[in-house]
């Protein structure tokens, strides 16, 4: 157990991250961790299990989990899993789809394969009811990209989920919570050495994109790190099922929006939660 997380912290920390491209980059940083990954991250990623356990599994449907890695996810879904027509674990890292793989045979999942590919370009055979990205938007550079490619794979009246680091914009709009500046500061440079962006723009987005149904904000601990909380979001939206004239359609929000003029919907429902308490 030690000898493990000692292996993945020095693939994290001090393994130099190379290749030319972003597919390059993300087998560069994984290939030596990848066996290791869930058992580290589970104690990182929070929030995971609330959002899958929030979502619907109805007959039939397709889900499209986006940036799947290793395919814990789909384990997280339980039995709800074998309610689904068509579960694709799509990621652009070959080695953990490695251990997708293996997790799929292992659990013998008829209905669940793994998809090599881009989060910007991929589209389903049959638009999806479910999409998700859980921790994986910030690892995605053209993540405006990705958002807009998800809009398009659902049905009108599909659900999407997402759960991932953020950092607050510097007024962002009420009940949403307001980090402080060393907040805003300190952790996407923290993350960024492992290409991983923070962005203050991801969840206001997604809120202006689809229609809110829940937003939950939140802080987390890291693993070695036992003084100091992540801050992290769940969100849970539909596309509409008819836009109307309202719909904002497509808007690049840019990378260095201010926030006070945010005109994203308003959620329906708001909390603020902490895992791990103590």
């Amino acid at each position: 157990m030690i000898a493990d997380t000692l292996k993945t912290v020095y693939h994290i920390v001090l393994s130099p991250v190379r290749g030319r491209t972003h597919e390059e980059r993300l087998g560069s940083f994984y290939k030596g961790q990848a066996d290791n990954y869930d058992a580290f991250r589970k104690r990182m990623l929070h929030g995971r299990k609330e959002l899958i356990d929030s979502l619907p599994a109805e007959k039939g449907q397709v889900w499209v989990d986006i940036g799947a890695g290793t395919g814990e996810n789909a384990e997280m879904m339980g039995e709800r899993l074998s309610d689904f027509g068509s579960v694709q674990l799509v990621d652009l890292c070959e080695p953990l789809l490695e251990v997708a793989k293996a997790r799929i045979e292992k659990n013998g999942w008829k209905n669940v394969r793994t998809v090599h590919a881009d989060a910007t370009e991929y589209q389903p055979q049959d638009r999806a009811d479910l999409v998700t990205f859980s921790y994986s938007l910030t690892m995605i550079p053209d993540w405006y990209a990705a958002i807009e490619n998800a809009y398009a794979m659902l049905k009108p009246g599909g659900r999407i989920g997402v759960v991932d680091f953020y950092v607050s914009r510097t007024y962002p709009e009420k009940p949403f919570v307001k980090h402080s500046w060393a907040t805003r500061t300190f952790w996407p440079a923290w993350f960024a050495s492992d290409n991983v962006w923070l962005n203050r723009d991801h969840l206001p987005y997604l809120r202006r994109r689809f229609k809110t149904l829940r937003v939950d904000e939140g802080s987390g601990k890291l693993p070695l790190m036992p003084f100091v909380r992540v801050p992290h979001y769940r969100f849970i939206g539909t596309k509409p099922i008819d836009p109307g004239p309202t719909d904002p359609g497509p808007t690049d929000p840019g990378p260095t929006d201010p926030g006070p003029t945010d005109s994203s919907r308003p959620a329906r429902e708001t909390g603020r939660f902490n895992e791990e308490p103590g």
